[in-house]
């Protein structure tokens, strides 16, 4: 029989058991859009994330105090890193273009009758620089505010909106535990950055969130919460750590294990990228599961089409058709409610993902790769769970099969 006219015969039996053949490729449809979506997501959820690294600043490294098992103990995280650290970083690591140093705490910030949470940056000039913020009105901190403790506070873009509306906040007081700060400045909106929202905070000079509003001192110097290393170029990131962490080793006098670590942009995207992408493999293997289970009902229902249509398939042996002829008609049946199935599931799953980057701020791509596998996988599957229901209606005795009622 003409290969053409098996695929029209097996979709004209298809097309006359709608309800059928409906609830039949249901499974693969399922199938198909879970994977389809949860690996678009996932795609979706590492750009997002190589996003919000990027946002911090260009070729930044991190350094935070204690290390990474010290900074997971009750108690706090250990101030051993201080103000001079960051000088000396900043005057002794050739290759450094910026060093900014941060103390962060979550204050009340008040105007007038007004109240807002905000978190408090106490930072110093390079901030502008190595976080790649910009001023919208006024001025930042100066290397004289630092010197000085000068109560003066720059605020995000909807600090001073939520605090002054469309007033000008400039030369304005606002209140910071019981602190009077002149407003200098306000920052063009940044957005959020691993659930800080950089627009909602209070910058101040970093002597007096130490000072005045956090109290805080250390036996070595004022100390802080980060300190962000800006290095003039990609290719001497690993260079420019290598330093920083032995400047800093020789200024703490360690020995044993550092009271301290540094990151790189490189490393964060590396660390987060694997747990998103092994996050991923695992739900789209979990979701491709489905597929497997409507790979089982094309298998089953096929075993009842075969058993129903007994009768037909002796005739059509009995008139002269092969048992290859027979078993490549029920095979293109299967593999027609597969790849259809995978249509039509690929179609919901590319939707779902275009409806997640609309709704969310997962910047969600479609990944032709993730297409071309479900809907490969989805013919696979019919072609795999087709054979057995396609070899028994070919093996069929003519005589019996036409005997049967």
């Amino acid at each position: 029989m003409d290969f053409i006219e098996s695929i029209k015969m097996a979709t004209k039996t298809l097309v006359a058991n709608k309800l059928r053949s409906s609830l039949t490729m249901f499974g693969i449809i399922i199938g198909n859009a879970a994977v389809i979506a949860t690996i678009g997501v996932g795609e979706g959820a590492q750009n997002f994330i190589s996003g919000q690294i990027e946002s911090l600043g260009t070729n930044v490294l991190f350094i935070a105090p204690g290390s990474q098992e010290t900074r997971g103990v009750p108690g706090g995280i250990p101030q051993t890193l201080v103000l001079a650290d960051a000088k000396a970083i900043a005057t002794q690591v050739p290759d450094v273009e910026g060093v900014s140093a941060e103390l962060n705490g979550s204050e009340l910030v008040r105007y007038g009758n007004k109240n807002f949470s905000a978190l408090i940056f106490g930072t110093t000039p390079d901030f502008l620089f190595v976080r790649n913020f910009e001023v919208a009105k006024g001025r930042f901190l100066t290397e004289l505010d630092i010197q000085r403790s000068n109560q003066v506070v720059a605020l995000g873009a909807d600090l001073a909106e939520a605090l002054f509306g469309d007033a000008n906040p400039i030369g304005e007081k606002v209140r910071i535990k019981n602190v009077s700060l002149e407003v200098i400045g306000v920052m063009k909106p940044k957005g959020s950055s691993f659930g800080t929202n950089y627009d909602e905070t209070a910058l101040v000079p970093i002597t007096t969130m130490a000072n005045q509003i956090a109290g805080r001192r250390s036996p070595y110097g004022l100390p802080v919460s980060f300190i962000f290393v800006a290095v003039d170029r990609e290719d001497k990131m690993a260079i420019a750590q290598f330093q920083i962490e032995n400047l800093l080793r020789l200024r703490h006098k360690i020995t044993d294990e550092d009271d301290f670590y540094v990151r790189s942009q490189k490393d964060l995207m590396s660390t987060l990228g694997a747990i998103t992408g092994a996050l991923t493999v695992l739900l789209a293997a979990v979701a491709s599961i489905s597929l497997v289970v409507g790979g089982i009902g094309i298998m089953n229902i096929m075993l009842v089409s075969v058993t129903e249509r007994t009768q037909e398939i002796g005739l059509r042996k009995a008139i002269g058709a092969s048992q290859q002829d027979i078993l490549i008609q029920f095979i293109i049946e299967a593999v027609i409610l597969s790849v259809a199935g995978g249509a039509i599931g690929t179609g919901i799953g590319v939707g779902t993902i275009l409806a997640i980057a609309q709704f969310t701020p997962f910047e969600a791509g479609v990944s032709g790769v993730a297409i071309a596998l479900a809907t490969g996988v989805s013919g696979g599957i019919g072609l795999f769970f087709g054979v057995v229901p396609a070899k028994r209606a070919a093996q069929l005795d003519p005589i019996v099969a036409l005997r049967s009622e």
